[in-house]
C-alpha cells in the first residue's frame, strides 16, 4: 500500500511538472518559479501535503544538485576557466562586491547571524546560468559581441562557487576556526589537483570514460560523478562541488556526448529539487518577508545591471551592449536556492528560506524581461536627458553615433 501511494504521489509531481514545464515554454518564461510555487502547494501548509513520497522526492533532490553542478562543469574545459581567471578577473570581484555585499548587510539588518549573513550574500550574488542561458537564446543574442562577457561573469561565479560552497558548508555545520580552515584547504586543493590533472591528462581521462555506446557513456559519466560527489561530501567539501570537477575534468566528444545524454536527467532532478525546496517552505511564511525580498531583489538587479555594464565597458563593447549585458545577468535561480537550502537544512535561521524563495522568485521573473528591456529603456531615458527638446532625443537627420548603432554583433 505505501509503494503503490509512493508511485501515485511521485507520478503526479512529474506529471504535474510536465504540465508546468509546456505552460512555461508556451510563454517562453522559466519554470523555475512555477517549480517553487509548486513545491509551495506540496508541502506543509500547502494545498496537498505530500507524505508517503518526501524521502523519495529528497534523495531526486540531491541528484538534481549533483546533475545541475556537472552540467555547468561540462561546459567549460580546464583551459577555459585559466584564461577566465587570467583575463576577467576583476569583474569577477567586482560582481561579488556588488551583489554579495548587499545580501550580507540585509542579514545583519534583519538582525540573522553572521553564518545567515554568508548564505544571503551567495544567494544574492549568484546569477542563474539555467535562465541566462536560455534567454540569450530566445533573443537571439548568443552572437553578440556582450555575450563572452556575461559567461566570463558567469565561469567565474561557477569557480567562486568551489570556494564558497566549502565555507558555507563549514559554516552551517558548526564547524570551528580549524575544521572550518581544513575544509576550505580539501576543497581548494581538490580543485587545484582536479584542474591541473585535466590540464596535463584531460585527454586520457577522456579517453577512458570514452565510449560509442551511449548506454555505457551514460552510466560511466553518472556513475563517477556520483561516486565523486559522495566522495567529496563525506570529506565535508561540497557534493555540488565534486560534480562541478568531474565535469571540468572531461572534454571534447565526452563532454558533447555527455552533455546530450545528461540533459534530460539535469531537467528532470534539477526539477524535483525545485519542488523538494518549496516542499520545505511554509506558504505562510513568505507573506512576513515579501517585503525585505522585494527590495532586497530591486536593489540587486540594479547592481547586477552595473556590474554586466563595467565588464562590457571594460571589455571596449558598446554602450547598447553594455546595457544588454548588465540587463543579462539579473536573473537568480538554480544556484541561489542550492545555497540556501544548505542553511535551510542545517536549521540556520527560519526565515532564510521563505525570503530566498520570495527572492528567487522575484527575480527569474524579472531577469528575463531585465535582458529585454534595459538596452532600449536606458537608450531612450539618455537620449532625452542629452536632447530634451526632442521626444525621440535625436535631432532630424542627425546620424546616430557608432556606440548607439542597433546590430546583432554590437
Amino acid at each position: 500500500m505505501h509503494s503503490a501511494v509512493l508511485l501515485i504521489e511521485f507520478g503526479s509531481i512529474i506529471l504535474g511538472l510536465g504540465l508546468l514545464g509546456r505552460f512555461a515554454g508556451r510563454y517562453r518564461l522559466s519554470p523555475i518559479p512555477l517549480y517553487l510555487l509548486a513545491g509551495l502547494a506540496f508541502g506543509e501548509g500547502g494545498l496537498l501535503p505530500l507524505g508517503a513520497s518526501e524521502e523519495f522526492v529528497a534523495a531526486g533532490a540531491e541528484i538534481g544538485v549533483i546533475l545541475l553542478l556537472l552540467m555547468l562543469g561540462l561546459e567549460y574545459t580546464a583551459s577555459d576557466l585559466v584564461t577566465n581567471l587570467k583575463s576577467h578577473y576583476p569583474a569577477g570581484l567586482v560582481d561579488c562586491a556588488l551583489n554579495a555585499v548587499p545580501g550580507a548587510v540585509a542579514a545583519l539588518l534583519l538582525g540573522w547571524s553572521p553564518v545567515a549573513a554568508v548564505v544571503l550574500a551567495g544567494v544574492t550574488w549568484i546569477s542563474s546560468s539555467g535562465v541566462i542561458a536560455k534567454v540569450l537564446g530566445d533573443l537571439g543574442r548568443v552572437g553578440n559581441r556582450e555575450t563572452p562577457v556575461i559567461l566570463s561573469v558567469l565561469v567565474l561565479e561557477d569557480l567562486a562557487m568551489a570556494v564558497y560552497l566549502p565555507i558555507v558548508t563549514a559554516l552551517v555545520a558548526g564547524a570551528g576556526l580549524m575544521t572550518g580552515s581544513i575544509t576550505l584547504a580539501v576543497a581548494l586543493a581538490a580543485a587545484g589537483a582536479v584542474l591541473f590533472v585535466a590540464l596535463r591528462y584531460g585527454r586520457v581521462i577522456s579517453r577512458f570514460v570514452s565510449s560509442d555506446d551511449p548506454e555505457k557513456l551514460l552510466l560511466v559519466v553518472l556513475g563517477l560523478t556520483i561516486l565523486v560527489a559522495g566522495v567529496a561530501q563525506q570529506l565535508q567539501v561540497s557534493a555540488a562541488v565534486g560534480a562541478f570537477l568531474v565535469g571540468i575534468a572531461l572534454s571534447g566528444e565526452v563532454a558533447e556526448g555527455a552533455h546530450t545524454l545528461l540533459s534530460p536527467l539535469r531537467d528532470l532532478f534539477a526539477a524535483v529539487f525545485f519542488v523538494f525546496f518549496g516542499l520545505h517552505t511554509d506558504p505562510a511564511s513568505i507573506p512576513p518577508v515579501l517585503l525585505p525580498a522585494l527590495a532586497l531583489a530591486l536593489l540587486t538587479a540594479v547592481t547586477k545591471i552595473a556590474t554586466g555594464y563595467w565588464a562590457a565597458r571594460r571589455s571596449g563593447i558598446s554602450v547598447k551592449g553594455r546595457w544588454r549585458a548588465g540587463g543579462a545577468l539579473v536573473a537568480r535561480g538554480e544556484f541561489s536556492i542550492v545555497i540556501a537550502g544548505l542553511a535551510v537544512s542545517a536549521g540556520i535561521e527560519p526565515s532564510l528560506g521563505p525570503l530566498a524563495t520570495a527572492y528567487v522568485l522575484i527575480l527569474v521573473v524579472l531577469g528575463p524581461l531585465t535582458a529585454r528591456f534595459t538596452e532600449p529603456l536606458a537608450s531612450r531615458l539618455f537620449r532625452r536627458r542629452d536632447n530634451p527638446d526632442r521626444p525621440g532625443g535625436v535631432p532630424d537627420g542627425t546620424p546616430q553615433t557608432a556606440g548607439a548603432e542597433a546590430s546583432v554583433g554590437d
